[in-house]
Parts: structure tokens; sequence; C-alpha cells
């Protein structure tokens, strides 16, 4: 059993930053890639962030530039680093772990920008 664990969401003013976290944990045998998605009501999941299990990332086109996705194998945990939000990145922000064909989802955590 796979799980995922967001945390970091919160209410920020346009301008600021955010740090979100994904804790993962259980036993998966081959390399996986990870990334966080976001969604708000009435839209599509939109995809954020990846990372391959080699470390390589891509984002969205509307947060290039502005966000960045890193690891800490130590800790299990992956990262995006949000700086200069804006409001339209008011969503739920889900992470998620590819390994083969599965995917896992975490629980998602509400990050909303707003003065």
């Amino acid at each position: 059993q796979v799980q995922l664990v967001e945390s970091g969401g919160d209410l920020v003013q346009p301008g600021g930053s955010l740090r979100l976290s994904c804790a993962t944990s259980g036993t998966i045998f081959s390399g996986y890639g990870m990334g966080w998605y976001r969604q708000t009501p009435g839209k599509q999941r939109e995809l954020v962030a990846i990372i391959t299990s080699g470390g390589r990332t891509n984002y969205a086109d509307s947060v290039k530039g502005r966000f960045t996705m890193s690891r800490d194998s130590a800790k299990n945990t992956v990262y995006l680093q949000m700086n200069s939000l804006k409001p339209e990145d008011t969503a739920v922000y889900f992470c998620n772990l590819k390994w083969g064909s599965y995917d896992y989802w975490g629980q998602g955590t509400q990050v909303t920008v707003s003065s």
C-alpha cells in the first residue's frame, strides 16, 4: 500500500510564497515519477509539475519561472516551492505517484491566493 500525504497549503497574498510537501510511504520495487496537480471547482485537474525517477523536472507554462519541484530522498518527500503567487493559482493541490501503469494520489491541500 502506497500513501501520499500533502501539507503546506494556506491563505497567502498575491506575490507571496508557499512550500508544499508530499510525504510518501510504502514499498516500491522500481523507479517512479512524482507530480503535482491542481484542481479548481468546475475545471479539469491540471498538471503543474513533474519530476522523473531520474530527477528531471518539467512545469506547466503557467507556473514556469515561479514554481520549483524537488525531492528529498532521505525523507521520502517531494516539495513544490511556489513563489510570486497569483490569484489564479488558487486551487486544491494534489500529489501524485506514478509506478508503471499505477497512479496513487494524496488527499489534497488547499492553496488560496487573495488579498
